[in-house]
């Protein structure tokens, strides 16, 4: 956790009261950004619609303009709500397809699996993958919670049952992996060998 940050508990939990609070009052900042919109946009059952600035993403049609051929895992280096309102930042021209909380394994979807995140550092990977960001930091494992595992697992196991991408490591890979990235995520506190072995069981 970075320097002078507040314990975990402390952490998620005030996360999750901003969250909730800026639920409650309609804020359209940080992760509740997009709450209660468009709820049949949502490609996986249980996400919420948090949707990413046009400027961040591609329109597309896949699979018919591109096979999706990739799963790409990311750890955020930010908050859950702090991550979306990135992604909502159209200066930033960066997101992912779906972000996964570390306190319970929420997950908002911030680019419909049509279109085309900016994650992956590499135009073809982008065009063929599925992004997936994880709250956390890579560095400190005390983010990769059971709660993030599994329902990321679930995740992956569903879209790779919509498109028949197989269920290995070369098809669901680290950023880190992507040809000519210069990123570390998902670092060496991921543990590849228990994920892959929840999305097989998902």
């Amino acid at each position: 956790m970075p320097p002078n940050a507040p314990s975990r508990r402390t952490v998620l939990r005030g996360a999750a009261v901003t969250l909730t609070a800026a639920a409650t009052t309609g804020t359209a900042t940080g992760a509740a950004a997009g709450a209660g919109m468009s709820p049949g946009a949502v490609d996986h059952a249980g996400a919420q619609w948090m949707p990413a600035s046009p400027a961040n993403y591609r329109v597309s049609q896949r699979p018919s303009s591109y096979p999706v051929d990739y799963v790409v895992i990311h750890v955020t280096q930010e908050h859950f709500d702090d991550t979306v309102a990135v992604f909502r930042n159209p200066d930033r021209h960066t997101s992912t397809h779906y972000v996964v909380r570390s306190a319970d394994g929420h997950i908002g979807q911030c680019v419909r699996e049509k279109d085309i995140a900016r994650h992956a550092g590499d135009d073809d990977y982008d065009n063929r993958s599925i992004g997936i960001a994880h709250e956390g930091w890579v560095d400190d494992p005390v983010w990769f919670t059971e709660e993030l595992y599994a329902s990321s697992a679930a995740l992956t196991a569903a879209v790779c049952a919509r498109y028949a991408i197989p269920l290995d490591r070369t098809h669901i890979l680290g950023h880190n992996e992507v040809p000519g990235t210069t990123h570390t995520d998902p670092g060496s506190n991921w543990d590849w060998d228990h994920y892959l072995e929840l999305v097989r069981k998902a």
